[in-house]
């Protein structure tokens, strides 16, 4: 019969070797999603230096463009991440690639200036805010509840990967051709990811279906049914989403900010300036999957997450309040320097282990939002830490002592961030609470 399904045969050990291989395929293709998705948010602040001098910018006016990019970003995370239920993610994958390459590509026209640098940078924002909860989205219908966390890792390291890659080539790029094909290359890069993503891209045999959810034999909901605001006020889900709002706002900073502090601060070129920050962003991918490698590990054995999961994530946004200390007090560079690679990247492992613990608390029909949800709130970091920190160094007496303060700003909200995830993010202890069993969620993040 046309339309009639096959005939669903027992997984045998080939069928189970070549969906591992597709879920990896779908995962390091994912990968490369994060990595563009980066290289676009990277472009801006490693052009900066140019295109405020090129376009005649304040720090301030410069901040306002990157804050554009924000404007629209946590409405379409949430937008977006509702659309889970009835688009599939694949497509949804597509179209965000796409949006992406057509955000770009208009700063190559040399007229372009800072009204048309705004409005791209706005549906940048647009097309990237729902990519983290999307793809995330997409890899769990691809891997069982207890082997999530190593290829959340993975795709988290694309935010490091994807600015390690970025600064060295865009700054060649820059220094070459000029910074508006620094926005032309991003553009195309998206092109290329988006034909790959056409022949490989797939739905996983365990994702969620669309529509109403699936009812048993008797007619009732197969799918556990807990109200989303239950999960939104939960003390797991509200400490998960201040702590990666500090992360964020961390992560940003470093994004948009220190290829000038380097420049303008410490005297670096744009070449030097370049291999460090790439330099730094490697090690940040080293941290982040070092903790997923750990989380895998730890779960596969069996190890119950418990109360030290919110403590290790909170120790370590701790940790990166200590390191971003001493790289804003400390002038001499061979100890202010090695605090970009890695002591300071240690508060990015939250980003990470909100979205597990987030997944854990969430049944499979609610996970697309309220992964949308989270990233629509630690977002809000990205819009408020390039502005304050703008703020903070054009009010300082000098530029050198707005960024000590705009650091040691950074270091006082990882501190209390870190000290509510240590007592408050519990995601086992929530999903007992919410009624949501293991075998519908994620394991929540394991931190040593």
């Amino acid at each position: 019969m046309i339309g009639a399904a096959p005939p669903v045969r027992p997984p045998g050990a080939a069928d189970a070797r070549a969906t591992r291989r597709e879920a990896w395929t779908t995962t390091w293709l994912l990968l490369a999603f994060m990595v563009v998705n980066f290289a676009d948010k990277a472009v801006l602040g490693l052009a900066g230096p140019e295109i405020m001098k090129d376009l005649g910018l304040t720090r301030q006016e410069f901040g306002t463009a990157q804050a554009a990019f924000f404007s629209l970003f946590s409405l379409s995370a949430v937008g977006v991440s509702l659309l889970t239920r009835k688009v599939r993610t694949s497509v949804l994958l597509l179209v965000m690639a796409l949006l992406w390459s057509a955000a770009q590509l208009p700063m190559l026209w040399g007229a372009a200036g800072f009204g048309l640098l705004i409005a791209t940078r706005v549906l940048l924002g647009f097309a990237e805010g729902p990519a983290a909860p999307v793809a995330v989205h997409h890899v769990y219908g691809w891997f069982e509840q207890r082997e999530r966390a190593l290829p959340t890792a993975v795709l988290m390291v694309g935010a490091a990967v994807g600015v390690a890659v970025a600064a060295p080539a865009l700054g060649a790029v820059i220094t070459r051709f000029g910074w508006r094909w620094a926005f032309g290359a991003a553009g195309i890069a998206g092109l290329v990811w988006a034909a790959a993503w056409m022949v490989k891209g797939a739905e996983g045999p365990l994702a969620p279906p669309l529509g109403k959810p699936a009812r048993n034999a008797d007619g009732g909901s197969a799918a556990v049914a807990v109200p989303l605001r239950r999960v939104l006020l939960s003390g797991t889900f509200v400490t998960a989403a201040a702590g990666a709002f500090v992360a964020y706002w961390g992560m940003s900073a470093k994004l948009i900010w220190l290829p000038d502090y380097l420049q303008s601060v410490v005297g670096w070129d744009l070449d030097r300036t370049s291999t460090v920050v790439g330099g730094a962003a490697f090690a940040n991918g080293a941290v982040l999957l070092g903790h997923g490698l750990l989380a895998r590990r730890a779960a596969l054995r069996g190890a119950e997450p418990g109360p030290a999961a919110g403590a290790g994530a909170g120790l370590l946004l701790i940790a990166s309040a200590g390191a971003a200390t001493v790289f804003a007090t400390v002038d001499v560079l061979w100890v202010k320097i090695p605090m970009l690679f890695g002591p300071m990247a240690l508060g990015l492992v939250m980003i990470t282990a909100a979205q597990t613990a987030v997944a854990r608390i969430a049944p499979p029909s609610q996970r697309g939002v309220a992964l949308g949800v989270l990233v629509a709130v630690f977002s809000l970091g990205g819009i408020a830490s390039p502005l304050v920190l703008a703020w903070i160094v054009d009010s300082a007496a000098t530029v050198a002592a707005g960024y000590r303060a705009g650091w040691l700003t950074t270091a006082g909200l990882l501190v209390v961030s870190g000290t509510l995830a240590a007592r408050f993010l519990r995601p086992e202890r929530d999903a007992r609470r919410l009624g949501v069993p293991e075998t519908e969620g994620v394991v929540g993040p394991v931190v040593h």
